[in-house]
């Protein structure tokens, strides 16, 4: 049986969604920014969104990446502990990247 409530594209495929995971809100793949842990153990943002390495999503609400650096649920998404000056980098630029994305 098909899922007929899942949001579609024009061509008919549906679209990707994923969740946060400070808000937990459920929203297409291209709206959110991925966090990745690379083989290396560091964890970066990836904008791509194809970078290789273990990922989780965050809106492009600041709010909502204060809490997952302030948390626990990167780390946990990410299965692994994040030390003091990757979530400050992550941070820093979060920030610089959410005022490019809602600008432009």
């Amino acid at each position: 049986m098909k899922n007929i409530s899942s949001p579609r594209t024009i061509a008919g495929k549906p679209t990707p969604q994923r969740s946060c995971v400070a808000c937990r809100q459920t929203k297409a793949k291209r709206e959110m920014v991925r966090l990745l842990r690379n083989s290396g153990g560091e964890v970066e943002i990836d904008i791509s969104g194809k970078k290789e390495g273990r990922g989780a999503y965050l809106c492009r609400d600041w709010a909502c990446w204060q809490k997952a650096l302030k948390g626990k649920q990167l780390e946990h998404a990410l299965k692994g502990k994040i030390n003091q000056n990757d979530l400050e980098r992550l941070g820093k630029d979060g920030k610089d990247l959410l005022k490019e994305l809602n600008i432009g």
